[in-house]
């Protein structure tokens, strides 16, 4: 967790063999960007995907990027918010980089959070059976979760993320100066993911986190070091476990119950942005434990206050509106996690920094603590 030396990125290998790939953190990625691509990838040409408020800030300057470094580039620009991750808005990415003739040898790009790196991720593995692939996360969440491990997909009316693929990007490139344009809001989500690298096995971490969480919001070498200490900590995961056998469901620590808020509120991001379900999902899933006298009251009492001092929701009662009832909450788990006779698969803890996942957690167990916990 050194502090890197200025103006030098810091370098994230994700080990997996001959398909390894760099992660690069640091200032100034985005005008960089065309020779560190070329530098990988010579002779290609791109397709840039991004959304409509990331192209009125960085998109001319990312595509100068890559004409500079002679990479011919076209760019396909959808609406911005979760709603965009749907077959729709795939089909548009699909067709464009058809129509632009571009070959499997040349790249699609991702330039943006999130919702445009799945949706890019999924096109350019479905695009003659699998193109190349660079993720440009421009948000603090997509620069220490969503583009690192190659998950992709889109969300559909049953729920979250259930229509996708595995697909590894062949770099990814999380320029820290782009974050400084976030709305608070936005870079309070991602900090949730930060967290969670903490409370699932980096106590440590989680510790500096609740000591230097303002300096990480300020900007300079706490960010960086944050953003970086998520990255190895996915990476490890990620090298160990990467089509999500075994341990690598860790990382859905709080997305369980997350994303079923999520889908409750029909990916409605002005009542609820990812990293808000993910923030409310890891108190749930601390509170649960307690409940089931896995970790102690405290443990989920310290993670609920970290996260509502840095400003976050910690509780189903902050989401804005009405939400189903416990039972409807208890369908869209079980369809995002499956239910096997009866019991559901859960990340849950012994402590901060001691996750674990658990394969048997009764549905009726779940459904009771659903209406404990729901603010109907």
């Amino acid at each position: 967790m050194d502090a890197p030396a200025p103006d030098q990125p810091v370098r994230v290998e994700v080990g997996l063999g001959d398909r390894a790939y760099d992660i690069l953190i640091g200032s100034g990625l985005v005008a960089r960007a065309g020779a560190e691509i070329a530098s990988r990838m010579p002779g290609i040409r791109a397709a840039i995907v991004t959304d409509e408020n990331v192209a009125a800030t960085h998109l001319e300057a990312f595509s100068a990027s890559l004409e500079s470094a002679g990479i011919p580039a076209t760019a396909v620009t959808l609406p911005a918010g979760e709603r965009t991750k749907s077959f729709e808005h795939l089909q548009q990415v699909v067709d464009a980089v058809l129509d632009a003739r571009l070959e499997r040898r040349d790249v699609v790009v991702a330039l943006g959070g999130g919702v445009v790196g799945d949706l890019t991720g999924f096109a350019a593995g479905i695009v003659r059976r699998g193109m190349r692939f660079v993720q440009v996360p421009t948000s603090l969440l997509a620069q220490v979760d969503s583009s690192v491990g190659g998950k992709t997909g889109i969300n559909t009316s049953q729920g979250k993320n259930l229509v996708g693929l595995f697909h590894q990007p062949g770099l990814v490139l999380a320029d820290t100066d782009v974050l400084d344009t976030l709305p608070l809001r936005e870079f309070r989500a991602g900090y949730a993911e930060i967290a969670k690298y903490g409370l699932i096995d980096r106590p440590d971490f989680f510790s500096w986190l609740e000591a230097n969480w303002r300096d990480v919001f300020s900007g300079g070498a706490a960010r960086t070091r944050a953003i970086a200490e998520s990255c190895r900590s996915k990476a490890e995961i990620v090298a160990r476990d990467e089509f999500e056998t075994g341990d690598r469901a860790l990382l859905n620590l709080g997305h369980t119950f997350g994303h079923a808020l999520e889908s409750a509120v029909a990916y409605d991001g002005t009542r609820l942005v990812h990293g808000e379900g993910v923030a409310i999902g890891m108190v749930l899933a601390h509170r649960f434990s307690a409940r089931l006298n896995q970790c102690s009251p405290d443990d989920a009492r310290r993670v609920e206050a970290h996260l509502k001092a840095v400003g976050l929701p910690t509780s189903m009662a902050e989401i804005p509106g009405a939400l189903p009832d416990a039972d409807r909450l208890l369908a869209y788990i079980a369809q995002d996690k499956k239910v096997s006779r009866g019991a559901l698969t859960f990340i849950l803890t012994h402590g901060v920094g001691q996750s674990y996942i658990a394969r048997d957690v009764p549905a009726s167990e779940v459904l009771s603590f659903l209406r404990e916990n729901h603010p109907g």
